[in-house]
């Protein structure tokens, strides 16, 4: 799947989402040799320290977008400087849909606020999640309205214990049967996301996925 010579985009998990650039230099086993990581804003090569976790992708020669975990497990000095990181195998890689954002099925905590407050807070749960909308279970005497604006408050927890807040604005697209009578599924469309919290919301949800695919709840 990974050939030297590929480019390899490295995302940090510390919170900070440094988006880096690299090549593959040398492979062995499930241990991939790259050239030292190059910050793609800055253009500054990165210091990553032994341990460091990210997320890496890549495209292969079919124009195909993947995703995999991995951790930076040491450095190597031969003719170039290299670092070593962590390679899953081909059947633990995550396949990018690169033209809409992937959907992982996940209850976690919101915090409902209607824009123009004429309404009290709701708190509710997901049904699922993307970096473009998800969808909460409402109650059936819910007085939000179908194109109403709300203002929702995610708390999402990572794999490294740590929960992350993050504030959307978004748009309630409609209202649909839900399996428990008492309640509604209101899907959401966000609005005006800027790019750190969709950064963010990726990462989890690459996270969700990767827990999902141990579970055994899903293949692909």
């Amino acid at each position: 799947m990974l050939k030297i010579g590929d480019v390899i985009n490295l995302e940090t998990l510390d919170g900070n989402g440094e988006r880096l650039k690299c090549k593959l230099v040398e492979r062995k086993g499930n241990q991939l040799y790259i050239d030292y990581p190059i910050n793609a804003i800055t253009g500054r090569s990165a210091y990553l320290m032994l341990g460091t976790e990210l997320i890496a992708s890549f495209v292969n020669k079919d124009h195909n977008a993947f995703r995999f975990q991995t951790e930076v497990t040491g450095r190597v000095k031969e003719n170039i400087p290299m670092i070593s990181i962590t390679y899953p195998g081909d059947n633990q890689l995550i396949r990018i849909q690169r033209r809409e954002f992937v959907r992982v099925d996940t209850s976690i905590d919101v915090a409902i606020h209607p824009k123009q407050d004429e309404l009290q807070p709701i708190i509710a749960v997901t049904t699922d999640i993307s970096a473009g909308g998800s969808a909460v279970l409402l109650p059936k005497s819910t007085k939000l309205k179908q194109g109403q604006e709300i203002v929702v408050w995610f708390s999402l927890p990572f794999q490294n214990e740590t929960i992350e807040y993050i504030k959307l604005n978004a748009r309630i697209i409609r209202f649909i049967p839900a399996e428990n009578e008492l309640f509604l599924k209101a899907p959401l469309q966000f609005l005006e996301i800027d790019d750190a919290t969709q950064q963010t919301l990726i990462r989890f949800c690459f996270q969700q996925q990767i827990q999902m695919r141990r579970k055994g709840l899903i293949t692909e």
